[in-house]
């Protein structure tokens, strides 16, 4: 399964975001999607083994708990693809940027 097809989901992109944060344990993870998108635990756990096998996240036993964390190198897929685009927004940002920039300065002069 490639990363697109892995962000398509909204409930795996939620537990990517989750990761992204700090490590979680599957209980964790569990219940703040169960609250998100009231799916059943066992649904939960497809989507971390979904996860676990394409590559972008990790677990790890600490005692009784599977503790997940996030595995960035398949990211990278989307990254390269987004290259080409980048063009259009960054010069954008910039623009923002510099009329903040101004606004800022216009503010502290008068």
């Amino acid at each position: 399964m490639g990363a697109f097809d892995i962000l398509g989901d909204p409930v795996r992109r939620r537990i990517l975001e989750l990761l992204a944060r700090r490590e979680a344990s599957s209980g964790d993870v569990t219940a703040v999607i169960q609250a998100e998108f009231g799916i059943t635990q066992s649904a939960v756990s497809q989507h971390l083994k979904v996860l676990r096998e394409a590559g972008f996240a990790s677990v790890r036993v600490d005692a009784s708990r599977r503790i997940y964390a996030l595995q960035p190198e398949p990211l990278r897929e989307v990254d390269d693809w987004l290259t080409p685009f980048r063009g259009f927004w960054t010069h954008r940002l910039e623009a923002l940027a510099t009329e903040a920039a101004r606004g800022k300065k216009a503010r502290r002069g008068a």
